[in-house]
């Protein structure tokens, strides 16, 4: 084979490795890119609690957190048996190990409460797990803890009215936890390797009672070499520079009317150069431009409603279109520059509630309602249903896809579907 027609094909394979690797994984919450978005193809579409599932394995213990993924193995936070637990799966369903991490904080919320609700994330060579105790660890893919430490011994306890939600995140160099609660509020980062506090800022804002407190996940937006941090909460959003954690620049007004209530639990999405954010309990989106400093509130909004929005389950975007989910079943697509309903429909009854996020993924939208059943709708110009799959068991947690399956995550299980 001559030259070039060699380094084509190493090309060809380079890419198709990477890509393959991009598939295969879902190392953080909101996926790679924080997003809803995942690479994987050929995506089961229909299946039941009994049909096209290719395993199934018993938790022990309830947890609203949603799985993370890197190559053969499968991360789990939950609970059981008065501790907080980390579990390594691998694409069998076999249980490698089973990790303690501190002591169980029990929940407050009646139904949807849990311990162990902030989602593991992971590098490809660590995962790191967080936890309502205030315990945050890291761990080696065989089970060793490399650091642990309890972040409400250690910056003062958590003041949030009902638990803990906030995932940790991932920078190039460290791991980065939002603290947003009554004052003092702050970002921490703590070195990946060594566990070592890298740098703390302070977010205290001037935000009323219930409204400075916030379950959102920070959003970790890279371009070129520079990395930001976008946090929702406190009636502001914030963009920060994932080396030091210094504020870049700020959106406020977001609660014009100081209303007491308006924590908030959706985390924002970007794309395109807006970043999108649900709050005021599920009242308003607020879309911001990229860039600026200081504050930016009266420059670099780009539009705003208050006619449809979300409260729990946050936003997903790919391709200049934004994809929101109520936490009753109503769906939009939306024009992401300019804010317009592109199409709409509902997925079920008013009595049906829902937490998980929507993902994109192999040209359809999956949504998962709390009762565990899935709907699939065609990624298009209209509203399309594809398929209804019931489990029947109760779910928070969104669907990982990954290898042409799909982890689902309810309160009693782990399911794997697809064949």
């Amino acid at each position: 084979m001559n030259k070039p027609l060699c380094m084509s094909a190493a090309l060809i394979l380079c890419l198709g490795t990477i890509a393959a690797g991009a598939a295969d994984n879902w190392p953080s919450w909101r996926g790679p890119a924080f997003n809803g978005v995942c690479d994987a193809v050929n995506v089961p579409t229909a299946w039941s609690a009994t049909d096209n599932v290719a395993w199934k394995l018993p938790l022990p213990g309830p947890s609203g957190s949603t799985p993370a993924v890197w190559d053969d193995r499968i991360f789990v936070t939950t609970t059981g048996e008065g501790k907080n637990l980390v579990l390594c799966v691998d694409r069998s369903g076999k249980m490698l190990w089973q990790k303690a991490i501190g002591d169980e904080r029990k929940a407050k919320h009646d139904r949807k409460g849990s311990g162990a609700h902030p989602s593991p994330t992971t590098d490809g060579t660590h995962v790191f797990v967080y936890y309502r105790s205030g315990d945050l660890a890291c761990l080696d893919f065989q089970g060793n803890i490399l650091w642990q430490k309890n972040l409400q011994q250690l910056y003062g306890p958590d003041t949030l009215w009902w638990d803990l939600g906030t995932s940790p995140v991932l920078t190039k160099a460290h791991v980065v936890v939002a603290v947003i609660h009554d004052k003092p509020a702050f970002l921490l980062a703590f070195d990946k390797t060594t566990g070592k506090l890298a740098w703390k800022q302070d977010r205290s804002l001037d935000a009323p009672r219930e409204a400075n407190q916030s379950y959102t996940t920070p959003i970790v937006y890279s371009e070129g070499d520079r990395q930001t941090l976008f946090v929702l909460g406190a009636d502001h959003i914030t963009a920060h520079d994932a080396a030091d954690g210094k504020e870049i620049w700020r959106v406020g007004g977001l609660n014009p009317d100081d209303q007491g209530f308006f924590r908030c639990i959706a985390s924002p999405v970007v794309s395109d150069g807006i970043l999108v954010a649900p709050y005021a309990r599920g009242k308003t989106l607020t879309a911001v431009r990229l860039g600026g400093s200081g504050d930016v509130t009266k420059t670099h909004q780009a539009w705003f409603r208050d006619d449809f929005s979300a409260d729990i389950p946050s936003p997903a975007a790919k391709d200049g279109r934004l994809y929101l989910l109520s936490d009753r079943g109503q769906f939009a697509c939306m024009d992401i520059k300019t804010g317009k309903t592109l199409w709409s429909g509902e997925l079920a009854n008013r009595k049906a509630t829902f937490s998980a996020s929507p993902v994109l993924v192999d040209g359809k939208i999956y949504l998962t309602s709390d009762s565990g059943t899935t709907f699939v709708l065609q990624q298009g110009d209209e509203f399309k249903l594809l398929a209804t799959n019931e489990l029947g068991e109760f779910t928070l947690a969104t669907p990982v896809f990954t290898r042409n399956q799909i982890l689902i995550k309810t309160y009693k299980n782990l399911f794997c579907i697809g064949k």
